[in-house]
């Protein structure tokens, strides 16, 4: 016997049946950073997607009632770094706190952006636009430079609230 799907209206009033749909589709785990005059910043962030090769476009979603959205929407440059399994004391970190890099293994950049080392990929990015977006802001970055790791891991992956990583399965047609 199977579960009776749950139908509803999305509500202002009350959001957590929406965020719980919105959970069901697992996605990648990043953690942006940029540089300010006040010190290295980063956030974690699952709303990555890639947008276009040519010009080569990614985008993601800080919150607006996020400390660090202003930051991040104003900063000149940002990188975008895709978490590996092994990465995820990293993504706990910059979800909860935007400074102390002492938990990341990372180097400057050339412009004193901090840059993650042993990330999957890492997208370092300048504004190409900002768009409201409910109660996130869309943030498109150009790619400037790509870095794509040549380390046979699996990718760190959100779902349903929970950390983990790809398991392979062999599908067959039913």
């Amino acid at each position: 016997m199977a579960d009776t799907p749950l139908n509803f209206e999305p509500s202002p009033d009350d959001t957590g049946n929406l965020r719980r749909a919105f959970g069901c589709y697992a996605t990648g785990v990043t953690v942006i950073t940029t540089e300010r005059p006040e010190g290295s910043l980063g956030m974690t962030a699952n709303s990555f997607s890639s947008v276009s090769l040519d010009p080569p476009l990614v985008l993601w979603c800080p919150a607006k009632n996020s400390k660090r959205h202003n930051a991040f929407v104003e900063a000149e440059r940002f990188s975008i770094h895709v978490l590996a399994a092994d990465q995820l004391h990293v993504a706990r970190h910059f979800a909860t706190s935007g400074d102390g890099f002492s938990t990341a293994d990372w180097a400057p950049g050339a412009d004193g952006r901090p840059i993650l080392r042993n990330c999957l990929a890492a997208f370092d990015c300048v504004p190409y636009a900002v768009h409201p977006a409910g109660d996130h802001s869309l943030v498109l970055g150009l790619v400037r430079k790509v870095t794509l790791n040549n380390r046979n891991a699996p990718g760190l992956l959100f779902d349903q609230g929970r950390f983990g990583s790809f398991t392979e399965t062999t599908l067959t047609a039913q």
